[in-house]
Protein backbone atom coordinates (compact mmCIF):
# COMPACT_ATOMS: atom_id res chain seq x y z
CA UNK A 1 0.00 0.00 0.00
CA UNK A 2 0.88 3.49 -0.97
CA UNK A 3 1.70 5.67 1.91
CA UNK A 4 -1.14 8.20 2.28
CA UNK A 5 -3.50 5.77 1.30
CA UNK A 6 -5.84 4.46 4.11
CA UNK A 7 -6.69 0.49 3.46
CA UNK A 8 -10.85 1.11 2.66
CA UNK A 9 -9.26 4.23 -0.39
CA UNK A 10 -6.99 1.12 -1.43
CA UNK A 11 -9.93 -1.21 -1.30
CA UNK A 12 -12.20 0.82 -2.91
CA UNK A 13 -9.45 1.53 -6.06
CA UNK A 14 -9.02 -1.49 -6.96
CA UNK A 15 -12.64 -2.70 -7.14
CA UNK A 16 -13.21 0.17 -9.45
CA UNK A 17 -10.34 -0.76 -11.55
CA UNK A 18 -11.61 -4.36 -11.61
CA UNK A 19 -15.65 -3.02 -12.87
CA UNK A 20 -14.23 -0.37 -15.22
CA UNK A 21 -12.25 -3.66 -17.07
CA UNK A 22 -15.11 -5.96 -16.46
CA UNK A 23 -17.79 -3.21 -17.97
CA UNK A 24 -15.27 -3.01 -20.90
CA UNK A 25 -15.24 -6.25 -21.83
CA UNK A 26 -19.43 -6.50 -21.39
CA UNK A 27 -19.23 -3.00 -23.61
CA UNK A 28 -17.29 -4.82 -26.36
CA UNK A 29 -19.82 -7.66 -26.37
CA UNK A 30 -23.13 -5.54 -26.80
CA UNK A 31 -21.77 -3.67 -29.47
CA UNK A 32 -19.91 -6.42 -31.15
CA UNK A 33 -16.31 -5.72 -30.97
CA UNK A 34 -15.79 -8.93 -28.71
CA UNK A 35 -17.48 -12.50 -28.95
CA UNK A 36 -18.91 -14.40 -26.70
CA UNK A 37 -15.48 -16.70 -26.72
CA UNK A 38 -13.06 -14.09 -26.44
CA UNK A 39 -14.98 -12.58 -23.54
CA UNK A 40 -15.26 -15.12 -21.14
CA UNK A 41 -11.06 -15.80 -21.90
CA UNK A 42 -10.45 -11.75 -21.11
CA UNK A 43 -13.00 -12.18 -18.07
CA UNK A 44 -10.83 -15.43 -16.64
CA UNK A 45 -7.66 -13.15 -17.68
CA UNK A 46 -8.78 -9.95 -15.82
CA UNK A 47 -8.27 -11.04 -12.47
CA UNK A 48 -4.41 -10.01 -11.67
CA UNK A 49 -3.53 -8.03 -8.54
CA UNK A 50 -0.49 -6.42 -8.42
CA UNK A 51 0.84 -5.75 -5.39
CA UNK A 52 4.33 -4.57 -6.51
CA UNK A 53 6.87 -7.83 -6.24
CA UNK A 54 3.73 -9.68 -7.26
CA UNK A 55 1.02 -10.34 -9.25
CA UNK A 56 -1.87 -12.47 -7.37
CA UNK A 57 -4.09 -14.51 -10.11
CA UNK A 58 -6.61 -14.71 -8.29
CA UNK A 59 -8.63 -15.75 -11.34
CA UNK A 60 -6.82 -19.28 -11.82
CA UNK A 61 -9.84 -21.40 -10.34
CA UNK A 62 -11.82 -20.15 -13.34
CA UNK A 63 -9.14 -21.19 -16.12
CA UNK A 64 -7.36 -24.20 -13.67
CA UNK A 65 -10.26 -25.19 -11.48
CA UNK A 66 -7.42 -24.33 -8.67
CA UNK A 67 -6.61 -20.89 -6.68
CA UNK A 68 -3.43 -19.72 -6.81
CA UNK A 69 -0.89 -21.55 -4.20
CA UNK A 70 2.09 -20.13 -2.71
CA UNK A 71 5.74 -21.30 -3.09
CA UNK A 72 7.39 -20.11 -0.04
CA UNK A 73 11.03 -20.63 -0.84
CA UNK A 74 13.11 -17.76 -0.83
CA UNK A 75 10.56 -15.61 -0.82
CA UNK A 76 10.75 -13.08 2.15
CA UNK A 77 8.12 -13.53 5.73
CA UNK A 78 6.55 -10.28 4.57
CA UNK A 79 6.19 -10.93 1.14
CA UNK A 80 4.30 -13.89 1.86
CA UNK A 81 2.16 -12.23 4.47
CA UNK A 82 1.19 -10.27 1.67
CA UNK A 83 0.49 -12.52 -0.84
CA UNK A 84 -1.52 -14.53 2.25
CA UNK A 85 -3.86 -12.08 3.28
CA UNK A 86 -4.69 -10.76 -0.71
CA UNK A 87 -5.41 -14.65 -1.23
CA UNK A 88 -7.55 -15.14 2.19
CA UNK A 89 -9.53 -11.57 1.38
CA UNK A 90 -10.50 -13.10 -2.10
CA UNK A 91 -12.34 -16.31 -0.45
CA UNK A 92 -10.04 -19.03 -1.32
CA UNK A 93 -8.70 -21.35 0.26
CA UNK A 94 -4.70 -20.31 1.34
CA UNK A 95 -1.72 -22.88 1.08
CA UNK A 96 1.56 -22.53 1.47
CA UNK A 97 4.06 -24.83 0.68
CA UNK A 98 7.72 -24.95 1.31
CA UNK A 99 7.65 -23.05 4.44
CA UNK A 100 9.90 -23.18 7.46
CA UNK A 101 9.18 -22.98 10.56
CA UNK A 102 10.61 -19.32 11.55
CA UNK A 103 8.25 -18.24 8.61
CA UNK A 104 5.52 -19.90 9.80
CA UNK A 105 5.54 -18.34 13.29
CA UNK A 106 6.33 -15.05 11.69
CA UNK A 107 2.82 -15.71 9.43
CA UNK A 108 1.34 -16.82 12.39
CA UNK A 109 1.30 -13.00 13.80
CA UNK A 110 -0.29 -11.96 10.33
CA UNK A 111 -2.96 -14.81 10.14
CA UNK A 112 -3.56 -16.06 13.47
CA UNK A 113 -5.55 -19.15 12.23
CA UNK A 114 -2.93 -19.95 10.19
CA UNK A 115 -1.90 -24.13 10.41
CA UNK A 116 0.93 -26.19 9.81
CA UNK A 117 2.10 -29.46 8.73
CA UNK A 118 5.74 -29.39 9.90
CA UNK A 119 6.30 -32.94 8.11
CA UNK A 120 5.00 -31.11 4.83
CA UNK A 121 6.34 -27.96 5.65
CA UNK A 122 3.49 -26.36 4.82
CA UNK A 123 0.82 -24.27 6.15
CA UNK A 124 -2.95 -23.64 4.98
CA UNK A 125 -6.00 -21.99 5.85
CA UNK A 126 -9.42 -22.81 4.69
CA UNK A 127 -12.97 -22.29 5.91
CA UNK A 128 -13.96 -25.99 5.86
CA UNK A 129 -12.59 -29.40 5.94
CA UNK A 130 -12.01 -31.32 2.95
CA UNK A 131 -15.24 -32.82 1.86
CA UNK A 132 -15.20 -34.75 -1.34
CA UNK A 133 -14.23 -38.30 -0.93
CA UNK A 134 -12.50 -37.76 -4.58
CA UNK A 135 -10.53 -41.76 -4.08
CA UNK A 136 -7.48 -40.47 -3.98
CA UNK A 137 -4.73 -42.80 -2.40
CA UNK A 138 -0.68 -41.53 -1.33
CA UNK A 139 1.48 -44.47 -0.84
CA UNK A 140 4.61 -44.23 0.20
CA UNK A 141 7.55 -46.91 0.37
CA UNK A 142 8.78 -46.19 3.79
CA UNK A 143 8.88 -43.91 7.10
CA UNK A 144 11.06 -41.45 5.71
CA UNK A 145 9.26 -40.53 2.18
CA UNK A 146 6.23 -39.53 4.69
CA UNK A 147 7.46 -35.83 4.43
CA UNK A 148 6.60 -35.81 0.90
CA UNK A 149 3.99 -37.62 0.93
CA UNK A 150 2.14 -35.43 3.75
CA UNK A 151 3.15 -32.49 1.08
CA UNK A 152 0.47 -33.89 -1.58
CA UNK A 153 -2.02 -34.98 1.37
CA UNK A 154 -2.05 -31.75 2.93
CA UNK A 155 -2.15 -29.93 -0.69
CA UNK A 156 -5.33 -32.23 -1.08
CA UNK A 157 -7.15 -31.53 1.77
CA UNK A 158 -6.80 -27.41 1.55
CA UNK A 159 -7.70 -27.49 -1.91
CA UNK A 160 -10.98 -29.56 -0.89
CA UNK A 161 -10.24 -33.11 -1.53
CA UNK A 162 -9.78 -35.75 0.83
CA UNK A 163 -7.13 -37.80 0.61
CA UNK A 164 -6.08 -41.59 2.25
CA UNK A 165 -2.86 -42.45 3.63
CA UNK A 166 -1.17 -46.09 2.87
CA UNK A 167 2.53 -45.53 4.55
CA UNK A 168 5.85 -47.84 4.71
CA UNK A 169 4.50 -50.84 2.07
CA UNK A 170 7.66 -50.94 0.28
CA UNK A 171 9.73 -53.42 -2.15
CA UNK A 172 11.73 -54.39 0.90
CA UNK A 173 8.73 -56.03 2.66
CA UNK A 174 6.43 -56.37 -0.40
CA UNK A 175 4.13 -58.64 1.72
CA UNK A 176 2.89 -55.10 3.29
CA UNK A 177 1.74 -53.76 -0.10
CA UNK A 178 0.05 -57.28 -0.84
CA UNK A 179 -2.51 -57.31 2.39
CA UNK A 180 -3.46 -53.97 1.61
CA UNK A 181 -4.72 -54.76 -1.79
CA UNK A 182 -8.08 -53.90 -1.60
CA UNK A 183 -7.43 -50.31 -0.67
CA UNK A 184 -5.69 -50.02 -3.97
CA UNK A 185 -8.33 -51.26 -5.81
CA UNK A 186 -10.38 -48.82 -4.37
CA UNK A 187 -8.72 -45.85 -5.56
CA UNK A 188 -9.58 -43.56 -8.16
CA UNK A 189 -5.59 -42.36 -8.45
CA UNK A 190 -2.72 -43.33 -6.65
CA UNK A 191 0.47 -41.10 -5.37
CA UNK A 192 3.26 -43.58 -4.59
CA UNK A 193 6.35 -41.95 -2.88
CA UNK A 194 9.49 -43.54 -2.84
CA UNK A 195 13.26 -43.06 -2.32
CA UNK A 196 16.11 -45.31 -2.97
CA UNK A 197 15.65 -47.33 -6.35
CA UNK A 198 12.25 -46.12 -6.59
CA UNK A 199 11.23 -49.27 -7.92
CA UNK A 200 7.22 -49.41 -5.55
CA UNK A 201 5.49 -46.91 -8.61
CA UNK A 202 6.40 -49.86 -11.03
CA UNK A 203 5.12 -52.29 -8.29
CA UNK A 204 1.85 -50.72 -7.79
CA UNK A 205 1.10 -49.78 -11.59
CA UNK A 206 1.17 -53.83 -12.67
CA UNK A 207 -1.30 -54.41 -9.78
CA UNK A 208 -3.83 -51.54 -10.87
CA UNK A 209 -6.08 -50.27 -13.93
CA UNK A 210 -5.92 -46.62 -12.36
CA UNK A 211 -3.52 -43.79 -13.02
CA UNK A 212 -0.59 -44.09 -10.97
CA UNK A 213 1.40 -41.14 -10.02
CA UNK A 214 4.91 -41.39 -9.46
CA UNK A 215 6.93 -38.94 -6.66
CA UNK A 216 10.75 -39.97 -6.52
CA UNK A 217 11.79 -38.42 -3.29
CA UNK A 218 15.82 -37.55 -1.84
CA UNK A 219 15.79 -40.20 0.60
CA UNK A 220 18.55 -43.08 -0.10
CA UNK A 221 22.62 -43.12 0.43
CA UNK A 222 25.24 -41.78 -1.95
CA UNK A 223 24.87 -43.19 -5.09
CA UNK A 224 20.50 -42.56 -4.81
CA UNK A 225 22.00 -39.26 -5.97
CA UNK A 226 19.46 -36.87 -4.02
CA UNK A 227 16.60 -38.56 -5.94
CA UNK A 228 18.30 -39.16 -9.11
CA UNK A 229 18.51 -42.79 -9.19
CA UNK A 230 14.81 -43.04 -8.16
CA UNK A 231 13.91 -40.37 -10.59
CA UNK A 232 15.70 -42.32 -13.30
CA UNK A 233 13.60 -45.85 -12.30
CA UNK A 234 10.56 -44.32 -12.56
CA UNK A 235 11.58 -42.61 -15.77
CA UNK A 236 12.06 -45.87 -16.71
CA UNK A 237 9.49 -48.03 -15.07
CA UNK A 238 8.82 -51.22 -17.17
CA UNK A 239 4.52 -50.65 -15.55
CA UNK A 240 3.00 -48.76 -18.53
CA UNK A 241 1.41 -45.49 -18.48
CA UNK A 242 2.99 -44.20 -14.92
CA UNK A 243 3.53 -40.99 -14.46
CA UNK A 244 6.50 -39.10 -13.19
CA UNK A 245 6.65 -35.77 -11.35
CA UNK A 246 9.76 -33.92 -9.97
CA UNK A 247 11.80 -34.96 -7.01
CA UNK A 248 10.22 -34.35 -4.04
CA UNK A 249 7.14 -32.99 -5.54
CA UNK A 250 4.30 -33.91 -3.37
CA UNK A 251 2.39 -30.95 -4.55
CA UNK A 252 2.85 -31.48 -8.19
CA UNK A 253 2.00 -35.05 -7.75
CA UNK A 254 -1.38 -34.15 -6.13
CA UNK A 255 -2.66 -31.31 -8.33
CA UNK A 256 -1.72 -33.54 -10.75
CA UNK A 257 -4.62 -36.06 -8.98
CA UNK A 258 -7.38 -33.87 -8.59
CA UNK A 259 -7.22 -32.56 -12.24
CA UNK A 260 -7.26 -35.94 -12.84
CA UNK A 261 -10.50 -36.50 -10.11
CA UNK A 262 -12.27 -33.56 -11.52
CA UNK A 263 -12.48 -34.75 -15.13
CA UNK A 264 -13.97 -37.74 -13.73
CA UNK A 265 -16.43 -35.71 -11.28
CA UNK A 266 -17.81 -33.49 -14.62
CA UNK A 267 -17.84 -37.23 -16.26
CA UNK A 268 -20.39 -39.05 -13.70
Amino acid sequence: MLPGRGRGSYKRERGMKKRLEFESILAGVADGTVDIKNAIHLLKQSGVEDVGFARIDHSRRARCGFPEVIFAESKQPAQIAVIAKRIVASGEPLLITRLNEAKFKYLKTKLPKLQYNAQARAAFLTKRAPGRQAGILIVTAGTSDIPVAEEAAVTCETLGYAAARLYDVGVAGIHRLLAQSDRLSLAKVIIVVAGMEGALPSVVGGLVEVPVIAVPTSVGYGTSFAGIAPLLSMLNSCSSGVTVVNIDNGFGAAMAAMRMVRLLEKKA
